[in-house]
C-alpha cells in the first residue's frame, strides 16, 4: 500500500489566510524513558520550494533514510531550530510541561524576527496545544492530527527533530555503553529495562518514568 505523501496544502491555506511564515512544529522522543524531549521547527513562506524527494513523517523512514534526508529538509525550509528538554526537566515538571519547554527554546533559536513570527501560524502535530502555555508571547497556534504525515513542513521538523535527538542518543551510548541507547534510542526495550536491572538507572534516565524502586547508578 502507498504511504501518504505530504503536501503544503494546509500551509497554503494558512498563507492564503494572512499567515506570514508557517512554522511546522512537532516532537520526538516523547515516550521514551531515558533522554531528553526534542521540538524541531521549520519554517515555509507561500513561495517555498518543491519539498525533497522523499520526505515523510520521521516514523515512516529508516534511520539511514532520515540522516539523508535531514539536511535537505534543513536546506529547504527558510529556517529551522530543535529545541531541548533533558530528562531531569521532565521529571521535575512532567512531559507535557516539558515538551512546552522545548518548543518555547526552539522558538527562541530562529532566525527570525519576533513581529515576523507573530504574523505566522504555528503548525503543531496532534490534537493537543501543548506549546501555547509555555510561550510569554501569544502566538497563533493550529493543531493538526496527523500533520506530520499530510504537511511537508511538519514532516520536515519531525526529521530535523529526529536526527538530532538520535544523534544524542548515540552520543550518549558512547560514553555509558550498557544500556543500548545507540540502538532504543531511549525507548523502554526489554533490554534496555533489563540493563537498568543489572545496572541501575542513570541521570540520563527519566527516573519517574521507572517502574519500582531503581539504584540510581555511578555512572
Amino acid at each position: 500500500m502507498a504511504v501518504a505523501e505530504p503536501t503544503l496544502e494546509i500551509e497554503a491555506l494558512l498563507h492564503d489566510g494572512g499567515a506570514r511564515f508557517v512554522i511546522g512544529c512537532d516532537e520526538v522522543g516523547r515516550g521514551a524513558i531515558a533522554g531528553p524531549v526534542a521540538v524541531g521547527l521549520c519554517v515555509v513562506d507561500a513561495r517555498i520550494g518543491v519539498m525533497p524527494t522523499g520526505l515523510r513523517d520521521s516514523k515512516l523512514l529508516s534511520e539511514k533514510r532520515r540522516e539523508e534526508l535531514a539536511p535537505l529538509a534543513v536546506e529547504w525550509a527558510l529556517y529551522s531550530a530543535v529545541g531541548l528538554a533533558t530528562a531531569t526537566e521532565i521529571d521535575s515538571v512532567g512531559i507535557i510541561a516539558a515538551l512546552g519547554l522545548a518548543g518555547k527554546r526552539a522558538l527562541a533559536k530562529l532566525h527570525v524576527d519576533g513581529a515576523a513570527v507573530r504574523q505566522s501560524v504555528i503548525l503543531l502535530d496532534g490534537s493537543h496545544d501543548w506549546l501555547s502555555p509555555a510561550l510569554t508571547t501569544k502566538l497563533a497556534v493550529k493543531t493538526r492530527a496527523k500533520a506530520d504525515r499530510d504537511c511537508a513542513s511538519v514532516a520536515a521538523a519531525s526529521v530535523v527533530a529526529k536526527v538530532h535527538r538520535d544523534r544524542l542518543m548515540i552520543s550518549a551510548h558512547d560514553r555509558t555503553p550498557g544500556y543500548g541507547w545507540a540502538s532504543n534510542k531511549g525507548y523502554g526495550s526489554a533490554d534496555h529495562f533489563a540493563a537498568i536491572a543489572e545496572l541501575g538507572a542513570t541521570d540520563f534516565h527519566r527516573r519517574t518514568w521507572l517502574h519500582g524502586d531503581v539504584e540510581l547508578s555511578d555512572d
